[in-house]
Formats: C-alpha cells, structure tokens, sequence
C-alpha cells in the first residue's frame, strides 16, 4: 500500500509539472492547462481520501514520530 501511496505522489508531481509546461509554452486559459490541474486535484483528492479510508479500515496506524 506504500507504494501506491508513493506512485500516486509521483504521478501528482508528474501532471503538475506538465501543467507548468503548459503554462508556459501557451496561453494561460488553455485547455490542455486547465485538464492538467484538473486532474491534478483529482488525484490529490484521491490520494487524501484513500489515506484517510486505509487509517479508518486499520491499514496504517499512527506510529506516533
């Protein structure tokens, strides 16, 4: 479950980082921008809820660092 965790950061910094090639090779209100943080948000969402699920269901547990 780790590295789910880990590719789904990845993925999120990967769009991200697309979405600012956009940004800067074409007009800010582009289509291709706006479905890149689109689905960067998306993703995020995703990562925060299946965190928040895995701690609900017991898949981690506070380790208290």
């Amino acid at each position: 479950m780790k590295l789910v965790v880990i590719a789904l950061l990845l993925v999120i910094v990967l769009v991200l980082g697309r979405a600012m090639l956009q940004l800067v090779r074409g007009p800010a209100g582009s289509p291709k921008l706006v479905r890149s943080l689109t689905l960067r948000v998306a993703l995020s969402v995703a990562l925060f809820v299946m965190l928040l699920l895995g701690f609900y269901l017991g898949w981690w547990q506070p380790n208290g660092v």
